[in-house]
């Protein structure tokens, strides 16, 4: 296979970037994306040029750091994918491909297409997580959950901290994500005593940090490689209103 790639190079976040076109040939189909640009990125070098700088770290679609925008899409056009699960077997060949990082003011580009999304970990400082008492753990029987409740915690768990629900957003929302991380620990009992407190802390800390608000779009959910649903936030809508009857009380 050969493709014809459109990459975003920006040297730092205070220069300009741009678009540089690139040809890459002897494709295999069962190469992943993030193998492509391995290959783009061998040829730069015997060039004597900079390689294309991008995140990854597993490449199991776990972790969530390959964040990037392929042809306007976050991690591309394969529904529930990340981009480092994306096969070079779902492009044409010969096609034109479009690589750009995330786009948001909250996510500033380091380089290239790597973006920081520190202001994800500085939400989940302000909240997602619960004070718990020292000593041995509880037995696991002694505190029961029903099936229902647990299945739903543990979708909301999912969630990998990519970023491309805000990417996808047209207001840069962070509320898919904020609403997963505070859903899997408010759904328990473990999570319930500070569910009010975490959730104005976690709505703080995602305004001072600049995300958008949500306005019910959907495109949060249909990027989401986990495919967390958009329920959750509007549970999460639900204690953040009582959490503010309550704080007004």
């Amino acid at each position: 296979m050969k493709v014809k790639l459109h990459v975003w190079r920006q040297k730092d976040k205070s220069t300009p970037g741009h678009l540089v076109d690139y040809d890459v040939d002897g494709i295999e189909p069962d190469m992943s994306f993030l193998e492509m640009l391995d290959i783009l990125n061998e040829s730069l070098i015997l060039k004597g040029e900079d390689p294309v700088a991008f995140e990854y770290d597993c490449r199991e679609g776990i972790c969530g750091c390959c964040s990037l925008t392929v042809n306007g899409i976050p991690h591309g056009h394969q529904k529930g994918t990340t981009i480092c699960q994306l096969f070079m077997r779902k492009f044409s060949d010969g096609e034109d491909i479009t690589i750009e990082p995330f786009r948001a003011k909250s996510f500033p580009v380091i380089r290239d297409l790597i973006v920081d999304r520190s202001a994800f970990d500085r939400i989940i400082q302000a909240g997602g997580f619960i004070t718990v008492g020292t000593g041995m753990a509880q037995d696991a029987n002694s505190i029961l959950i029903p099936k229902k409740i647990a299945d739903l915690a543990m979708d909301a768990a999912q969630c990998i901290g990519c970023g491309a629900c805000v990417a996808a957003c047209p207001n840069s929302s962070a509320m898919l994500f904020l609403s997963a991380k505070s859903s899997q620990l408010n759904l328990l009992p473990q999570g319930k005593p500070e569910k009010l407190k975490r959730a104005r802390a976690m709505i703080a800390q995602m305004e001072k940090e600049g995300f958008g608000s949500c306005s019910n779009h959907y495109e949060c959910e249909a990027v989401c490689p986990k495919e967390i649903s958009v329920q959750f936030i509007a549970k999460f809508n639900r204690d953040y209103l009582a959490a503010s009857i309550k704080e007004g009380a």
